[in-house]
């Protein structure tokens, strides 16, 4: 007989939780459109303080008056510019000037081959910078001479084309996000209710980080860009929604032990709060160690993807149960939950395989039939899918690979390259004492790769020796600032090797000489990313070992969990480099691809191995090792490979912005974690502790044993299991 439930936990607390998560989401939901004000896509305010070209770009703003970016104009002709279309194109700059988009415009200049000019517009820097290169293009691309081609590129160019391709984040993304879970979600529940329930607890879930992200940006506390934001917006869709589903399979199975919804919801929440909050503390945990990098926008990605989950975990322990009271065995409509008779609610265990049936008994019976045989096959498998991981070119990728989608801005640079020093309106600034001036300037001109140099006087005005021209450059506090144009396009990595030889150069000339601009930034950033990488992996296997120790009251346990992930990310990063190279033909990858794959894979891959042993691990105390091994993986195999797929769709929906590394994070994490569910929790890691049996928990009392325990094993090793 269930005991009878008093009115205030029945209805009370579960209108009360469904009540404040509405008012929650009633005010983080309208901050979606609010994001862009504390989002910034500045390369440069990524670099750490200590980066040669941060302080560079100190001193740069010491020598003007506001920020500018660079923009470029560029008019191409198929054959040499006649004197009447120099005239007309230089007409442009009378209209550009109009647009008062910031100080005195340069140009006309003429090419070499007479087939293109172009103008230098700088541009404030400021929130409107899409709109104000918007506003130049569609001046310059109606002005241009009949016949003729009109680009606006340079770095005011290329930064307005990255915010336009991020701008599908808060729409596009979402849906197609959202679209995939509600139909797996359909297929996995075959319910209607059910679906909108969990996909409403994931977007509530998404609102109070929302909401939570933006206090912490606009007071200051974090750096958020595009690409945390979405990150933000999937893992959180796809965290809460797994939490759900691992919630929802033990509110289902309370069902069949009672007619009482709300001690059902209790159970559940008993049974799933252990493994949920464990999860969750070692994805959060794990995202806090991006703290440990040097990058800002990995610093500020860590607290972000955090407060991400803390608000899933907040509303899957919360929001999910109450609708679950609230809607009972209604939620699973119209396959709704029967209550077992007494003899099948606890079966009595021999082999572990006891009132299992389909897939996961016919998966059962192979790990317990040749049970070292699977785990070595899927090592070899993983490891041999791990050697693609020495092709991956994980060094950085020129600003104009970045962008997938059509850009006027990358056709410009192409354009630019054709006829001009591809370094043109991106110069390198080198920052030098004032009494080695002189000399720097012949060292830099001297330097393979810089096809021009010159001092730079007040307002940023060439001192070229010309007649008109200043003839001293500006000075502040003892320094000067030079100028030198790169024959090689500024994100490129020839770019990158000429930033490289004048930073060991000019040391022998001025020991304090600086190096920075556009080409030292990315430089910059790429060799902090590859240091984070070294520093940060180790600190967050270590944090991931220490919490599956606690859940797990075991050292080998935890130790193969972590080292099955751990080959699961090589494999995945194996598998990601091939593709990059041979499918999509990519150029390469962004240097902070490989730690966020690892990031996230280690995180979330363990979380399934989590929800796994911990099931095992409660079975086991009941019935002995290996049978808990088999009934664990049966009662979970359904529930976490519906995560995993859930899981997957979400991250894969990363792949509609045109951004390389999203889409690059969305193949990696997505396959890493199918692969991860279906190969290395289904197969590998079942099949390696049936083969070690009661010493996998070792030092804990169960790695001892029961005399049940230990007959049910001898019983089982004796006579093999059919299928």
């Amino acid at each position: 007989m269930t005991s009878k439930v008093p009115f205030w936990l029945r209805w009370l607390v579960p209108v009360v939780l469904v009540i404040t998560w509405l008012g929650i989401a009633g005010i983080g939901g309208p901050t979606f459109g609010r994001i862009s004000e504390v989002s910034s896509n500045d390369q440069a305010s990524f670099l750490p303080a200590s980066a040669e070209a941060t302080a560079a770009a100190e001193w740069q703003a010491k020598f003007r008056d506001s920020e500018e970016i660079p923009g470029v104009v560029i008019i191409e002709n198929d054959s040499a510019f006649t004197p009447a279309q120099l005239g007309e194109a230089a007409k442009l700059k009378a209209d550009i000037e109009a647009l008062k988009l910031g100080s005195a415009v340069v140009g006309p200049i003429p090419s070499e081959d007479g087939k293109a000019v172009q103008f230098i517009v700088p541009i404030a820097s400021s929130d409107e910078l899409r709109e104000k290169v918007k506003e130049l293009r569609d001046v310059v691309q109606p002005g241009a001479p009949d016949g003729m081609q009109a680009f606006v590129t340079g770095p005011a160019g290329l930064t307005a084309d990255l915010v336009n391709a991020f701008g599908g984040i808060d729409g596009i993304l979402l849906l197609v996000a959202l679209g995939a879970v509600f139909i797996i979600l359909l297929l996995v529940y075959r319910s209607v209710v059910l679906p909108i329930a969990v996909l409403l607890t994931s977007v509530f879930a998404l609102s109070a980080a929302i909401l939570l992200v933006f206090g912490m940006a606009k007071a200051g506390w974090i750096q958020l860009n595009g690409q945390s934001q979405g990150i933000l917006s999937i893992l959180v869709i796809g965290a809460a929604t797994d939490y759900a589903l691992l919630y929802v399979a033990r509110f289902r199975e309370a069902l069949t032990h009672t007619t009482n919804r709300t001690q059902a919801v209790l159970t559940a929440w008993k049974a799933s709060f252990e493994p949920i909050l464990a999860s969750g503390a070692t994805v959060i945990i794990a995202l806090l160690c991006l703290l440990f990098s040097d990058l800002n926008s990995n610093k500020g990605l860590g607290p972000v993807a955090a407060a991400g989950i803390v608000c899933a975990l907040l509303a899957a322990l919360t929001l999910l149960p109450a609708f679950m009271a609230l809607l009972g065995r209604a939620a699973f409509w119209p396959f709704r939950p029967k209550l077992l008779p007494d003899d099948e609610r606890e079966p009595e265990l021999v082999t572990g395989l006891e009132g299992q049936k389909g897939l996961w008994r016919r998966v059962g019976s192979l790990v317990s039939k040749r049970p070292r045989i699977v785990w070595v096959a899927s090592v070899l498998l993983l490891a041999v899918a791990s050697i693609g991981i020495t092709q991956l070119k994980a060094n950085g990728v020129p600003q104009t690979d970045v962008i997938l989608a059509k850009s006027d801005a990358v056709d410009g640079q192409a354009a630019l390259a054709r006829h001009f020093d591809a370094g043109s309106g991106s110069p390198a600034v080198v920052v030098v004492s004032e009494g080695s001036a002189r000399q720097v300037l012949d060292k830099v001109k001297a330097t393979s790769g810089v096809s021009d140099a010159y001092l730079l006087a007040e307002g940023n005005i060439p001192v070229t020796g010309a007649p008109g021209a200043p003839a001293d450059p500006a000075v502040r506090d003892g320094r000067v600032l030079i100028n030198a144009t790169l024959s090689s396009a500024a994100d490129s990595l020839e770019a990158e090797e000429t930033v490289k030889e004048l930073r060991t150069s000019l040391k022998e000339v001025d020991s304090e000489a600086l190096v920075g601009g556009i080409t030292a930034t990315a430089l910059d950033t790429n060799t902090t990313a590859q240091r984070d990488l070294v520093v940060i992996i180790p600190i967050v296997l270590v944090v991931i070992l220490f919490i599956l120790m606690l859940l797990l009251r075991s050292v080998v346990a935890p130790v193969l969990l972590v080292l099955s992930v751990v080959l699961s990310y090589g494999a995945a990063m194996g598998v990601s480099a091939w593709v990059f190279n041979g499918i999509f033909g990519f150029a390469g990858a962004d240097a902070t691809v490989p730690l966020f794959g690892f990031v996230f894979l280690v995180a979330l891959g363990v979380d399934y191995n989590i929800f796994l042993m911990s099931r095992v691990r409660e079975e086991s105390l009941k019935h002995g090792t290996r049978p808990g091994i088999l009934r664990g993986l049966g009662v979970t195999g359904g529930v976490i490979t519906s995560a995993g797929v859930v899981l997957a769709a979400t991250f894969a929906a990363l792949g509609v912005i045109p951004i390389m590394f999203l889409v690059q994070l969305a193949f990696i994490v997505a396959f890493g974690v199918l692969l991860d569910t279906v190969l290395v929790r289904s197969l590998l890691v079942p099949a390696l502790a049936y083969d070690i049996g009661d010493k996998v928990w070792w030092p804990s009392k169960l790695s001892r044993g029961s005399s049940r325990s230990r007959v049910q094993a001898s019983e089982q090793d004796k006579a093999p299991v059919s299928g």
